[in-house]
């Protein structure tokens, strides 16, 4: 899912998307970088991310979509050769870049109130289990996953009127509806009326507690069975793969609520009628019904494609960064 959801480890920061994209495996030292330095040295590395594979992120919201409308529905099941091949030559090449600005606006921000967020409920369930709990080791993995479930939750719902209107650019083809961020808050607002930014926000959230289970159970799995057979590799190449297959398996468990979370979010948008009256689970039944089980999947291979580059991506880019603001913070 596009709304991400965070998971903040103490002496270092493990980010498991909930959008089914990407997980994400962060190294750091918090006593070399301060918190602003943190936020910074993540969003950007982030939106870096996100910005390289926003083709594939496009071509994922274009398959995710197809079917709810005629027009659509007659393009069955083209190839990602084929699509892309349209986007150049109906739209030209910058196209594949459509909604990235949102996405780009959408990091900083949701970066922020996921990192405070989890420190607060961190606190919070700290204080609700006992102070012994801060000495017990067996307690903290409780405590980081249902931590970081808040705070994602919390971050998702914050910042979900930028993630709509990403999906609503990004969704547009040859008409151009929105033309650009402002013009689609306010048509979105006018139309729809204020609550139409939180189209969608259901499936969003029914997706996170899966999405950091699967994430967080898979990722640790895979590193205890690895450094287990092989105790001497690198940890980054073991947070690396292990981030990678962490979110293959997310991504697998919950596409189907990511597809119904982008199609409600273009429920109603330019004026069109309405498809899925019934709620997130009317949805389900609706595509099953009418497109059969794989509708549930469609666009799942740009989103696989993108699960490893994104990850190395993210790494190389907040290890740099790191390093940067460290020598700046000691220069100063």
């Amino acid at each position: 899912m596009e709304a991400r959801v965070g998971m903040v480890m103490e002496g270092g920061q493990r980010t498991l998307n909930a959008d089914g994209v990407t997980a994400k495996f962060l190294v750091q030292n918090t006593h070399q970088l301060g918190t602003l330095h943190q936020l910074l040295a993540g969003g950007i590395a982030g939106a870096f991310s996100k910005t390289c594979t926003a083709p594939l992120a496009r071509l994922t919201i274009l398959f995710q979509v197809q079917g709810m409308h005629s027009e659509v529905a007659a393009l069955r099941n083209p190839s990602l050769w084929c699509e892309a091949s349209r986007i150049i030559n109906e739209e030209g090449f910058r196209a594949f870049w459509k909604g990235n600005m949102v996405t780009i606006a959408h990091r900083l921000p949701y970066s922020a109130v996921n990192f405070y967020a989890y420190e607060r409920y961190k606190n919070l369930l700290h204080s609700l289990m006992g102070e012994n709990v801060r000495g017990n080791s067996s307690a903290h993995p409780l405590v980081h996953f249902f931590g970081g479930g808040l705070a994602g939750i919390t971050a998702a719902s914050a910042t979900y009127p930028l993630d709509l209107v990403r999906t609503r650019l990004a969704a547009q083809r040859s008409t151009m509806y929105y033309r650009g961020i402002s013009h689609a808050f306010s048509t979105i607002c006018r139309d729809e009326g204020f609550l139409g930014l939180y189209k969608g926000l259901g499936a969003t959230l029914l997706g996170v507690g899966p999405s950091i289970a699967i994430s967080f159970s898979v990722y640790e799995w895979l590193r205890s069975v690895w450094q287990s057979q092989r105790p001497d590799d690198s940890t980054a190449v073991v947070g690396l793969a292990c981030g990678s297959l962490s979110g293959i398996a997310s991504s697998t468990a919950t596409f189907p609520l990511d597809l119904v979370r982008r199609r409600m979010q273009l429920e109603g948008a330019g004026g069109r009628a309405r498809v899925y009256n019934t709620g997130v689970f009317g949805a389900f039944g609706r595509i099953i019904q009418t497109e059969g089980v794989r509708g549930l999947y469609r666009g799942i291979l740009p989103e696989y494609y993108k699960v490893v580059p994104s990850v190395g991506i993210v790494f190389m880019t907040y290890e740099t960064l790191k390093m940067l603001l460290s020598g700046i913070s000691k220069a100063y």
